[in-house]
């Protein structure tokens, strides 16, 4: 796993944790996710989120987008919630290189 991909995956898990939904939306430039949908699939879901340990990391799924330009990886990487451990709720975001860093979009929020 890459460490540079693994800081803005852990950035947007660290504000889902905290609640902070309005700043995470500020900082994707609201794109794709309203935090009123951001709320909704979370209190959907019914459990309190926790952050991953820091083994969980391991678990996400990085797909590098063929062909295009600037690079970009979907990734996909599951939530850990205090009631359960590791859950069946996924975070989706695209990650897109710029020359030193990177740009995040928060894609979805769901059941597997």
């Amino acid at each position: 796993m890459n460490e540079k991909r693994k800081e803005p995956v852990s950035q947007i898990i660290n504000l889902l944790v905290a609640s902070r939904y309005a700043d995470l939306v500020r900082q994707m430039h609201g794109i794709r996710l309203t935090a009123n949908e951001i709320a909704k699939a979370i209190d959907d879901y019914g459990r309190t989120l926790v952050s991953p340990p820091p083994e969980g990391f391991q678990r996400m799924n990085i797909v590098e987008i063929q062909g295009s330009q600037p690079k970009r990886w979907s990734i996909a990487m599951p939530l850990w919630t205090k009631e359960e451990g590791l859950s069946d709720l996924t975070v989706e975001v695209t990650i897109i290189e710029h020359e030193n860093s990177f740009a995040t979009e928060l894609d979805d929020i769901h059941v597997l």
